[in-house]
């Protein structure tokens, strides 16, 4: 591998991949082994550069050491296995460091033990450094003559093991620093990782696939040899699991549910008392957490990093998804251009445990130790970091720890199988559905409505001109927005219920501008990430932690909101879509997670006329019946139905008896349909009720309220036609 230096590092400054100081070494055909060399060994020592004698020394705990051993060891290595071997009447700098120095080679005698290495005051880092320097020009003579393609390969493994023990440095002395209630930073210059949207989900193909390294000047034994692997399709995550996506997992009870986690992992998670990824520290207000640039807010859109296997195994279950094998990682990074963030924020922990190819056989030498006798208790990371020297990693490179270990920049792409994966969020779904089809009447659950395509519809839906709800609702809230300021307190979290859009909430948010963070919920991924992403365009200083969810479930404040008064906001008369009994238990539910002194704003559409009634569900130019007829698609898509969606025609009915419109969609002729493998067979007019829309009288809402555990505190009824918008209160 040939390399040259971007000499854009500024001398005294710690040099990282991702901050605008490093020193980088890239793969550049035409520098010499001398110059890559070169290379490799500034950057070691400029990344150094800041650090103070102290700084040097200090071991924080048995698997780090200190960056004076990190100095020495990698100096070591070549001195070991290039110099005194090769070079005739060479003579080591210092007899005793070969036993202070080796890190794991039993074939090269014995070593200083690794949890003693922060005990070594001596020799002083002037010393290791004359060391380095002393290695270095022996090394430049023997460079500068023939090396043969064997040798080449030994100094290009000395390049590879010194650019791994750079981020080990870099990683060691974070956790150092880490221990300091100074929380000094390592490369103040330091940037982190880009945020960007939400990850989704892109197919890959399966069959027998080649895996293992090809074509590449240099890579590690590990990594070959090349060979076939079965693979089944799959879908591969295009962007890495974000801090806001773990906060909603610890908010959720992610650390408190050992059903999430393997037995292990639940073991040592309560032995070490993890609740969050390592460095997180919460002040009572908002996390932080330390990067090699010091102690800096959590940012919820950046990626996760610093979190075990054991937590990214228990992330992707409660995900609904899981964690891809090394194969199947390294056969989407090959075939597929849009997967990011491959190896510029985090090693990616994979479900393969690290072990040989078939075929490997390690060197019979010293250098065979290297890595094949670590090939057991260990899972495989694939990618690479912010902190890995560029040109480091390949697609092949194979990365691995023990699954309980978490110092290193190690993060979480999901996978998952399509059609019938496992997954809760379809499982919930596939069963919903597979039960609403066997009942008499039929019947669908209106919230699976909501995936991309039924979101944009319902938008449309808001605009044509029989469907008043929106317009109506939209008036008040912008005519009563200042008397509802009112009774949201200073520094108050916003949560929204069904967020959608997100737009009749900029409403509260002007006139309340003192509401410090806002938690919208919605059940669908595409809607929440366009609303997000305007807010925060709109507002930004305000704290937006979105959350993908069925806000019927267990939704709670994130824990870096904690402790602030929370005020719910449910408007477009979604609380109609319940039977009284769910409205009542989701009223509870609100109720008991927002605690006393909780406030719920809440839009109920009230009784008007019938003709009225039916145009707003049954608008001319059917883009209310589209929005009925794409649950049929989504089930076709994600649960393998077959539903000819046109065979189905869309109805809307007032029922009189219960205050409310129903939604149908009818049968248009006798026929069969399967999913998931189950027929189901429809007469001619039969019908699956598919959506309620109950309407309100002042009175009924009130009761409905009061069943639900709150008392109206002030309420506002529109002109016709009319809608209402109320201001609860918790009931004491």
């Amino acid at each position: 591998m040939q390399a040259f230096v971007d000499t854009s590092w500024a001398p005294g400054a710690a040099s990282l991949r991702a901050g605008t100081s490093a020193t980088t070494v890239r793969c550049q055909p035409g520098l010499s082994l001398s110059e890559h060399y070169a290379a490799v060994r500034a950057r070691t020592e400029a990344l150094v550069a800041a650090l103070g004698p102290e700084d040097m020394v200090v071991q924080s705990m048995p698997d780090a050491s200190p960056a004076k051993w990190h100095l020495a060891h990698t100096t070591w290595f070549f001195e070991t296995f290039l110099l005194g071997p090769n070079v005739p009447g060479y003579e080591v700098f210092d007899a005793e460091f070969g036993y202070l120095f080796n890190s794991y080679y039993e074939a090269i005698g014995p070593r200083h033990p690794r949890p003693l290495r922060g005990l070594l005051t001596r020799p002083p880092t002037d010393r290791v450094i004359a060391y380095r320097h002393h290695v270095d020009t022996h090394m430049r003579a023997f460079l500068a003559g023939a090396v043969g393609p064997e040798l080449e390969a030994l100094v290009r493994l000395g390049f590879a093991h010194e650019e791994q023990h750079q981020e080990l440095l870099v990683m060691d002395v974070q956790h150092l620093f880490a221990q300091s209630p100074l929380k000094p930073a390592f490369d103040p210059a330091w940037s982190a990782p880009a945020p960007g949207p939400t990850g989704r989900f892109r197919p890959v193909g399966g069959g027998p696939v080649r895996i293992g390294v090809v074509d590449e000047p240099f890579a590690f034994d590990n990594e070959g040899p090349r060979h076939t692997v079965w693979l089944e399709p799959f879908e591969m995550a295009d962007r890495l699991v974000t801090n806001g996506q773990w906060l909603a997992f610890m908010a959720l009870g992610g650390y408190r549910r050992a059903d999430l986690w393997l037995s292990d992992g639940w073991a040592q998670r309560q032995e070490e008392g993890w609740e969050s990824p390592l460095y997180w520290q919460h002040d009572g207000e908002a996390w932080s957490h330390m990067t090699p640039g010091g102690w800096r807010p959590v940012d919820p859109d950046a990626p996760v990093t610093h979190v075990s296997y054991y937590e990214a195994e228990a992330f992707a279950r409660w995900a609904g998804a899981r964690l891809p094998t090394e194969a199947e990682w390294e056969h989407a990074m090959r075939t597929r251009d849009d997967l990011e963030q491959v190896d510029d924020v985090a090693w990616q922990w994979t479900a393969s445990s690290y072990s040989p190819y078939p075929g490997f056989r390690a060197a019979d030498d010293a250098v065979g130790e290297y890595n094949g006798k670590f090939m057991i208790g260990q899972m495989v990371l694939r990618g690479g970091a912010s902190v890995t020297p560029v040109g480091h990693a390949r697609i092949s490179y194979r990365n691995f720890y023990r699954p309980g270990q978490r110092w290193m920049f190690s993060g979480v792409r999901l996978a998952r199988d399509p059609a019938f994966t496992p997954d809760g969020d379809r499982l919930a779904f596939l069963r919903d559905t597979l039960a609403g089809l066997s009942s008499s009447p039929k019947t669908f659950s209106p919230k699976y409505f909501y995936d991309g395509a039924g979101s944009d519809l319902f938008e449309a839906i808001c605009v044509t001109p029989e469907y008043y709800p929106t317009r109506t609702e939209t008036a008040l809230l912008r005519e009563i927005a200042p008397a509802l300021a009112t009774g949201i307190p200073q520094g108050a979290v916003l949560l929204e219920l069904g967020s959608g859009a997100s737009d009749k909430t900029r409403m509260l948010l002007d006139a309340a501008p003192w509401i410090s963070a806002y938690v919208p919920v919605d059940i669908s991924a595409a809607a929440l990430d366009g609303a997000v992403t305007r807010l925060r365009e709109a507002y930004p200083s305000l704290a937006v932690y979105p959350v993908v969810g069925d806000f019927t479930q267990a939704i709670e404040v994130p824990k870096a909101l904690a402790g602030r008064p929370v005020v719910a906001f449910f408007p477009g008369s979604t609380i109609g879509n319940f039977t009284p009994a769910e409205a009542i238990a989701l009223l509870r539910s609100v109720r008991e997670r927002l605690g006393p002194g909780a406030r719920f704003i809440v839009g109920a559409d009230q009784v008007k006329d019938v003709d009225v009634l039916l145009a707003a569900y049954d608008d001319a130019a059917g883009v209310t019946a589209a929005f009925n007829r794409n649950v049929l698609v989504r089930i076709d898509r994600e649960l393998g139905g077959d539903f000819d969606p046109e065979a189905f025609e869309h109805r809307a009915v007032w029922n009189a008896e219960l205050d409310r419109i129903e939604m149908h969609l009818v049968s248009r002729e006798a026929q069969r349909v399967t999913v998931a493998g189950q027929s189901f067979a429809f007469a001619a007019g039969e019908s699956i009720h598919t959506e309620n829309s109950h309407k309100f009288t002042p009175a009924s809402f009130a009761r409905l309220a009061e069943a639900g555990g709150w008392r109206i505190e002030r309420e506002w009824i529109s002109a016709a036609p009319a809608f209402g918008v109320f201001s609860l209160v918790a009931a004491s």
